[in-house]
């Protein structure tokens, strides 16, 4: 049985109620990253198999023994359990791990396209700074037949910011925009941060002047973007 991720990954071995955008025409829906909404496909509790799983794989020290776990573990999980399994890797930040039974879950029979997933995987990739995997995930889903939400976009936004890339940023707010879904509180607060932090304070300032279209009481947010950024830098 073999095991192959479609992208590279530099250095590593192996290489969440829905909220409807705001009026346009076409209605869009658009998701939050931070909403209130759970996947169905997450359990509450990991069943005995996952857990054993999870544990097997963190074990496995080499590619044979990896394959080994997939094999006689991973292959065997129900489809909730193997979902969990992923979430569960994700929590504990094993991101080799997690990549490849990601991998593994996208050649299931009963797979189906899931922004969720996706949105995940971005979030984890782009936090450790692997803009190229993130840009691969963005552009796979849309193949699959997904658009991206709110949500994907604000994960591509924070994943570019995390490498300085801010051109890419704004050009991905735009896009975003452009589709239809409105930024929300999280794509809004991440943008102002970061461009303040770079000494972008022109564009920071263009976010915040257009907050007032996106969110309900804008000063408030942003003096609570403000309080919460100056207890970080201090």
């Amino acid at each position: 049985m073999e095991f192959s991720l479609r992208f590279q990954i530099p250095q590593l071995r192996f290489p969440q109620n829905p909220h409807s955008c705001k009026p346009q025409f076409p209605k869009i829906v658009c998701g939050m990253r931070g909403g209130t909404r759970k996947p169905l496909w997450r359990s509450r509790v990991l069943s005995t198999e996952a857990i054993q799983a999870v544990q097997s794989l963190k074990l496995a020290k080499s590619s044979m023994k990896l394959e080994e776990v997939f094999s006689s573990k991973v292959s065997r999980l129900l489809k909730s359990d193997l979902l969990d399994t992923l979430a569960e890797l994700q929590r504990q930040r094993e991101l080799e791990l997690t990549l490849k039974v990601f991998e593994f879950i996208r050649k299931e029979v009963w797979y189906k396209p899931d922004l969720s997933l996706y949105s995940d995987m971005i979030m984890m990739v782009g936090k450790r700074k692997l803009i190229e995997t993130a840009e691969i995930f963005f552009s796979e889903l849309k193949e699959e037949g997904l658009e991206p939400d709110t949500r994907v976009y604000t994960e591509m936004i924070g994943a570019y910011l995390q490498v300085g890339m801010t051109e890419k940023a704004m050009e991905t707010y735009g896009l975003m925009k452009v589709s239809g879904c409105v930024p929300d509180e999280l794509t809004l607060t991440i943008l102002i941060r970061n461009l303040e932090k770079a000494g972008e304070e022109e564009l920071a300032e263009s976010v915040k002047k257009e907050s007032e279209e996106y969110v309900d009481s804008p000063r408030k947010f942003l003096a609570e973007v403000e309080k919460k950024y100056l207890i970080m830098v201090k």
